[in-house]
């Protein structure tokens, strides 16, 4: 058989482990694999690459992805879903591993909904996708964040502020809440928790009084009630081919907030695309080696539409319609830990 693999949505650590192991386990059985450059969009070009072992033997140490990754979707245009299916036929391919987020492996859906072979594996910083614990990417992230917030408490300390770290998350808090919770933040925003602004300047105020300093962790989906408004905030008008604006600026608004109903000396700071950077941790080197694994397997298996999860201690296939359907969010009881610490 001749497999095809492509990384799609955002890079972050972990993507070439997944890589590396679907390569070697499926070249042990004697396939040929290639690999399919910048997302769907290689799909729709029948841009592809040659995978051997010699090619991906140690990738799995480096962050991103070798074979480049786009945000293209393939039902962006209507003629998208026949381009792809053409493509697929004319390089011959067999089947397909999908490695990406909520928006990759919703076109995986479709395209096996048509008939093509399609696997998935669960690839985001967000930890969003339902039918999972883990996703590839988030463990790196979440370390990178608490040890940015290391740093931000030594500064907001010496000079006695309040510092707004604006951290990934467009309608989860995942990232925010656990990298909050490991980096000693004051206060921790997330999208699926409400929270007004005479409760935020009560809290900062206690936090304030007892440390001499605040930090807050606030992801760039929070809506702040102001005058029982909300509102989320967005960096321009422009959207992505799948729909979505690009959220940022929440860190600024509450810092112009906080500086108009407080005394307090208050900095805010965009952690940004460091987040998704570097090299992968330990446990995304493994995970992404396990799902590569599965993934590849679950081809020889013809488990087609179905995606390699993390379930406990053990990875398995699930439908990726199951995977796709629904966001998985911050649930209460796990912000209502973080929220002790708060006052």
């Amino acid at each position: 058989m001749k497999i095809g693999i492509l990384t799609g949505g955002g890079d972050c650590p972990g993507l070439n482990a997944v890589i590396r192991g679907a390569t070697v386990r499926l070249q042990k059985d004697g396939h040929d694999v290639v690999g399919l450059r910048d997302g769907w969009k290689g799909l729709l070009t029948a841009d592809q690459m040659p995978l051997t072992r010699a090619d991906v033997e140690d990738i799995h140490r480096e962050g991103g992805t070798m074979l480049g990754t786009s945000r293209t979707n393939v039902y962006a245009t209507p003629e998208g879903p026949e381009i792809a299916e053409k493509q697929f036929k004319a390089m011959g391919l067999d089947a397909l591993i999908a490695i990406g987020g909520e928006d990759t492996l919703g076109v995986a859906t479709k395209l096996t909904a048509k008939g093509l072979p399609v696997v998935g594996v669960p690839k985001t910083i967000d930890n969003d996708l339902s039918e999972t614990d883990d996703t590839v990417g988030f463990d790196t992230s979440i370390n990178i964040i608490a040890e940015e917030l290391d740093r931000l408490h030594t500064t907001a300390k010496s000079h006695h502020r309040v510092i707004i770290a604006e951290i990934m998350g467009r309608h989860a808090g995942w990232m925010t809440l656990y990298g909050g919770i490991a980096g000693g933040a004051h206060v921790i925003l997330i999208p699926e928790e409400q929270m007004s602004l005479e409760e935020l300047t009560s809290i900062l105020e206690t936090q304030y009084e007892r440390n001499g300093y605040a930090i807050i962790a606030a992801s760039e989906g929070f809506k702040l009630i102001v005058e029982e408004d909300e509102k989320e905030i967005y960096q321009d008008n422009e959207v992505d081919s799948f729909g979505h604006a690009r959220l940022g600026g929440v860190g600024k608004q509450l810092e112009n907030l906080l500086k108009e109903h407080t005394d307090l000396q208050v900095r805010s700071t965009v952690l940004g695309y460091i987040q998704r950077g570097g090299r992968p941790s330990a446990r995304d080197r493994v995970n992404g080696t396990r799902l590569g694994v599965l993934g590849a397997e679950m081809v020889l298996n013809e488990f087609f539409g179905y995606m390699a999860s993390i379930r406990g201690t053990e990875v398995l296939p699930v439908p990726i319609e199951k995977a796709t359907g629904k966001l998985k969010t911050v649930d209460p009881e796990k912000y209502r830990v973080a929220k002790i610490f708060f006052t």
